[in-house]
C-alpha cells in the first residue's frame, strides 16, 4: 500500500498523532521492564534450597537468660524429639536457608594476610545439620564427633586467636568451591577466616541456598562444625515424612514443653510455610506489575480505539470517496491498520529506546542485571497486536461507509 497518504493525513493531525505515539512509547518501556522484574522475581523464587523442604518442620523458643546447664538441656531436647514416633532426624542450627534474616555471615580469604575477603558466605553450625536438613555431600565426608567445637568455646576463641579451641574443618557448598577454585577440587584445600584462622575443606556439598540477600550470592554458604543451645538462638529442626509433619509438629511441641514448661515458642512451623513467607514481597511484587502492565496495555489499546474512532467520524467524507473511485472494503481497512501500525512502530522505537534508559537506571541504583534483548522484539509484537487488534473495530466501521456518502451532506 502507498503510505504517502497517510502520512499526508499523520501530518494535519501531529498533535494527536504524537500524542498516541508517546503513550506507545511509554507503556512499551514500562511493560519490558515491568516483565522483565516478573521473570526475575519468578526466577529467584524457584531457586532451589538444597535441603529437603517438604520433610522439615521449625521450632524456635524465645531467649529467657543463660542456663548453667543449656548445653546439657539441648542435648536432653534433641535425644527426647528424636525419640518421637515418625522422626528421623532432629538437629539444633543456626539459621535455615531463606528464613528471611541472617545470624551468621563470613568472609573467607584463600591467602593468609590477604587484605580484602574472597567471598562473603552465609555461614551454618549445627550439630548433625547436614542429615537433619537433607544436604547431600558431593564429595568428601560429615565432621567427625571430635571436630565438633560448642560455640560458647569458640566465641572467646575466634577474639583470642586461641587455634586449640576453634574448629580446624568446614564444608563448604558447590558454589562456593567453583567460585574459589574453578575445575579444581576442593577438598584438602584451606581457606582462612578472621585473623587468618586456617580451616581445611573435608567436604563438599550441594547447592545450598543463603538465609537472605540472594543478591550477594543465592548459594554461597558454609557449615562449621560447632554446637549451639536453643538459648544462642537456634531453632530446632526436625526432619519426618511429609504427610507426618502435622503430628510430628504437635508432639515435637508437647514434649519439649514437658522439659521445660517456661519456653515462650516464637515460631512453630513447616518449611514449607517459611519458604512461603520468605517470597510473600516477591508474589505481591509480581502481582502489583502484572496490574500495572493490564492497566498500560488497556489504556493504550482504549487510547488507540478513541483516536481511530474519531479520525474515522471526521473522515466519512473522504472515505466515502475514495468508495466512490473503487477503493474496495478491504482497501479501507488496510489503510486503517497500516496508520496504526506505523504509529505504533514510531512509538515502539521511542520506547525502547526509554526502555533502555530505564534498565541502565536499575542497574545503576538497584543492582538489577542487564535487559535481555529478547525483551525488545517481544515487547513489539505484543504492542503491534494490541494496535491492531485495537483499530480493528473502527477501522471496519470505516470500511463499511458506503459511497453514497461521498455525495450526500453527512
Amino acid at each position: 500500500m502507498n503510505i504517502h497518504p497517510i502520512l499526508r493525513t499523520l501530518r494535519r493531525h501531529k498533535i494527536t498523532a504524537w500524542l498516541l505515539i508517546l503513550q506507545i512509547a511509554l507503556t512499551c518501556a514500562i511493560v519490558c521492564n515491568a516483565v522483565f522484574l516478573i521473570h526475575q522475581r519468578l526466577q529467584q523464587m524457584d531457586i532451589a534450597s538444597g535441603i529437603a523442604e517438604h520433610e522439615l518442620l521449625q521450632i524456635r523458643f524465645a531467649y529467657i537468660g543463660d542456663r548453667p546447664d543449656a548445653y546439657a538441656q539441648a542435648q536432653t531436647d534433641l535425644a527426647t524429639l528424636r525419640q518421637i514416633a515418625g522422626v528421623q532426624a532432629a538437629a539444633l542450627v543456626n539459621q535455615l536457608p531463606l528464613s528471611g534474616y541472617s545470624m551468621s555471615n563470613s568472609g573467607i580469604k584463600l591467602h593468609p594476610r590477604q587484605q580484602q575477603t574472597s567471598l562473603e558466605v552465609a555461614s551454618y553450625y549445627g550439630q548433625n545439620l547436614l542429615a537433619t536438613l537433607g544436604v547431600r555431600l558431593m564429595s568428601g565426608r560429615d565432621f567427625q564427633p571430635d571436630e565438633l567445637v560448642d560455640l560458647k568455646t569458640a566465641l572467646p576463641a575466634l577474639h583470642n586467636d586461641d587455634m586449640k579451641n576453634l574448629p580446624h574443618t568446614v564444608i563448604i557448598d558447590q558454589a562456593v568451591a567453583a567460585r574459589l577454585w574453578p575445575g579444581q577440587d576442593a577438598l584438602g584445600k584451606t581457606i582462612y577466616f578472621g585473623n587468618d584462622i586456617p580451616m581445611q575443606v573435608i567436604g563438599v556439598s550441594a547447592p545450598l541456598a543463603r538465609p537472605d540477600n540472594l543478591q550477594m550470592g543465592a548459594q554461597y554458604s558454609i557449615v562449621f562444625p560447632i554446637r549451639l543451645t536453643a538459648t544462642e538462638g537456634g531453632s530446632y529442626v526436625i526432619r519426618t515424612n511429609s504427610g507426618d509433619r502435622e503430628q510430628v509438629l504437635k508432639s515435637a511441641l508437647a514434649a519439649l514443653k514437658h522439659l521445660d514448661p517456661n519456653r515462650i515458642v516464637l515460631e512453630q512451623r513447616t518449611y514449607d510455610e517459611l519458604r512461603h513467607g520468605y517470597f510473600q514481597d516477591d508474589r505481591a511484587m509480581a502481582g502489583m506489575l502484572v496490574g500495572v502492565i493490564a492497566a498500560l496495555l488497556i489504556v493504550t489499546a482504549l487510547g488507540i480505539v478513541g483516536l481511530s474512532s474519531f479520525w474515522v467520524a471526521q473522515r466519512r467524507r473522504m472515505i466515502g470517496v475514495r468508495r466512490a473511485l473503487g477503493a474496495t472494503r478491504a482497501d479501507i481497512l488496510h489503510y486503517f491498520q497500516t496508520e496504526n501500525f506505523l504509529l505504533a512502530t514510531i512509538g515502539i522505537a521511542l520506547g525502547m529506546v526509554a526502555a533502555y534508559g530505564i534498565n541502565q537506571f536499575l542497574m545503576l541504583h538497584y543492582e538489577l542485571p542487564r535487559l535481555p534483548a529478547i525483551y525488545f522484539p517481544v515487547g513489539a509484537i505484543a504492542l503491534w497486536l494490541i494496535g491492531q487488534l485495537a483499530v480493528l473495530a473502527p477501522a471496519l466501521r470505516a470500511a463499511a461507509v458506503p459511497p453514497a456518502v461521498a455525495t450526500s451532506g453527512d
